[in-house]
Formats: structure tokens, sequence, C-alpha cells
């Protein structure tokens, strides 16, 4: 962890350097510098003597966990070091590459995003990450199951309590009823968000949009992604392994920010991302970070309006 000094010293060096960033979002600069100091110790083990004694361990939220804490236990099992991996239930089939998976976490929590000991952590204004590798999720879970005559459109939705706040980004059902009116032709659409019982959920409350019976009796069409849990067709393990089985087979995405549209950056294609506010806007994460985890054409929409722009010239 940091101490008082290097994050003081940090602190003023960004305060020097970066003048114009928000006193708010100062801290993620500074906490960048932490990780690459962090990273220095470990200069022999990773490079030199190269044995199997890396034990990574993360607590926190699903989208920091797939956007650092995953790819950085990939690149130890590629360089040869991963020993194991810790984190929450239902994330072993994420960690497919690692010989020893603990699920070892029944809740995520906002303290465990502050791992010093991954590459990033959260925001930062550099992602040229030396110790990341992107996972072949889509590789390794593609299969012959959830196959159909259009191709798939996964519609990943999410209603949750936003900065202790109310919900801000997300597919109210007008927005719904628009994208599926207008998509409903050309793909097979698979809505999904996933409820708190199906996921390891953090300290966010989730709310009920009251979408699923809607959609049930305006859209039959509409494949629900639990439905498809409870026919459990693939033999899932759990509801995230569902997730990634489907999501394997698609590459047209309609996602939220957080870990909904991480995840659904996985998967190569287009991802088009609602976020209308958040640290990810100042960053640039989804022109820097988010295409590189398969190389998928990221799309940002910060409003309803250029959602269905963004349909029109993409879908």
């Amino acid at each position: 962890m940091p101490t008082k000094l290097t994050n003081k010293l940090f602190s003023l060096y960004v305060r020097l350097r970066y003048t114009d960033v928000p006193s708010n979002l100062r801290y993620f600069y500074r906490d960048t510098y932490n990780c690459k100091m962090a990273q220095i110790k470990f200069l022999l083990s990773d490079y030199v003597f190269k044995k199997k004694y890396k034990n990574i361990e993360f607590s926190g939220e699903f989208a920091p966990e797939l956007q650092f804490a995953l790819p950085f236990a990939y690149w130890h099992f590629k360089n040869g070091t991963l020993k194991s991996t810790h984190s929450s239930k239902f994330t072993k089939e994420l960690y497919f590459f690692s010989t020893e998976h603990h699920e070892d976490y029944s809740v995520r929590s906002n303290e465990g995003n502050y791992n010093f000991e991954v590459p990033r952590i959260l925001y930062s204004q550099d992602y040229d990450m030396k110790k990341w590798l992107p996972v072949p999720l889509k590789q390794h879970f593609q299969n012959d199951i959830y196959v159909y005559e259009k191709p798939i459109l996964i519609i990943a939705n999410r209603y949750n309590m936003e900065w202790d706040g109310p919900p801000i980004s997300y597919y109210d059902i007008p927005t719904l009823q628009f994208i599926i009116s207008t998509l409903k032709e050309k793909y097979t659409i698979i809505y999904n968000r996933p409820r708190p019982e199906n996921i390891t959920t953090d300290n966010s409350d989730t709310y009920d949009l009251n979408e699923f019976e809607w959609l049930e009796t305006e859209y039959p069409e509409v494949i629900l992604m639990e439905n498809l849990y409870k026919l459990n067709a693939g033999k899932a393990n759990n509801f995230n392994h569902l997730q990634l089985m489907v999501y394997a087979n698609a590459s047209r995405f309609i996602s939220v920010h957080g870990g909904t549209a991480t995840l659904a950056s996985y998967f190569g294609g287009i991802n088009l991302i609602m976020s209308k506010q958040g640290p990810e806007h100042h960053f640039n994460c989804y022109a820097t970070l988010y295409p590189k985890f398969s190389g998928a054409k990221v799309l940002h929409a910060k409003t309803n309006a250029e959602v269905g722009e963004l349909i029109s010239k993409y879908f």
C-alpha cells in the first residue's frame, strides 16, 4: 500500500503537472503513480526468475476486476508466474486459465477497488500497461448451443444506485421500445439485466424497472437471459458462466457503463455504451481502454438521442 509520504509526493507532482485537472479527479492520477511504483519490487520475479509465485487477490467491483485484475492475472499466466487467483463468487469461469482459483468473497466492496498490486486501479491518465493482456473469453466460450437464425444482439441493461443516488445511465422502457422495434427484424435480441440473486453484488442497490413483464407481453420474440438460465441448455455452472457462453456467440452489444459495458467489450464486434456521466468521460476510457479488451468498436452515447443516432448508423 502507498505510504503517506508517497501519497503526498505524488499528489504534489500531479498538482504541479496537471494544473487543469479538477480536484476531485486528481487522486486517480496520483494512484496511477502508486501502481507504477508498486510494480518495481517485482522486477526480478517477473522478468528474471520467472517462477510461479504470484497470488492475485481482488475483492472490488466487477468493472475494475474485468478492466485490470483479470488481464493482470492472464499476463502472469502467460508469463509463467501465476500461482493462484482469489476473487468473488461466480468468477471461476472468468479465471478459466488459473489452475488454483478461490472464490473467497460473497460481496464486492469499494475498498477492494484500491488494490495497488495491479497495474492500474479504477481510472487513469495512462493505459499503457506493461503487465496486462486481454483474456480471450470469446474464443474460450464460443459454442454451438446459443446459435440462432439471425445474428445475436445483446441489450445489457442495468438499473442501480449510482454514486449513492438514483439511477442515471440506463435504458428506460421508451428507449427499449425504440431499440427493439428498430432492430428486431435484423437480429435475435437477447435482453440481459441480472437480478441480484444471480450475481455477486457490491454496495449499490438494485431497483425494479418493471420491464421484464412488459417485454414478455409486448415483445415475446425477445429472449430474456434469465429464461435462458432457467432452461440452462448449456449446463452453465452459474449465471456469469451463462453470460460468457451467450456473449461469446454475439458480436453486437448495446450496454450501460460499468461492469455491464466492460463485459460486453470483451467479445469483439460493436459495443454501444450508454454513459451519461462519470470519470470515464474525463479519462476517455471508451476510446483508450475499452477497445483493448478484444479490439471491439466501442461507441459512446451520452444521451438517449445519441443512442438512436448511433443505432441508425452502426446497427
